[in-house]
């Protein structure tokens, strides 16, 4: 499990750009999973589960 956070403003909107569903492809080619939140007034949390075996 890899999770990166932050204690910024959150609320990011999913845009038009291909940078996480990219990222979500490769972890989703190993087996995994990518989950991201970002609740208005919360932050911002990016977590990629990728098994070992």
């Amino acid at each position: 499990v890899l999770q990166v956070s932050d204690d910024g403003i959150g609320g990011a909107a999913a845009g038009g750009g291909s940078g996480l569903r990219g990222l979500a492809d490769r972890v989703e080619a190993l087996g995994g999973r990518l989950t991201v939140s970002s609740p208005p007034g919360r932050g911002t949390e990016l977590r990629a589960e990728i098994p070992c075996a």
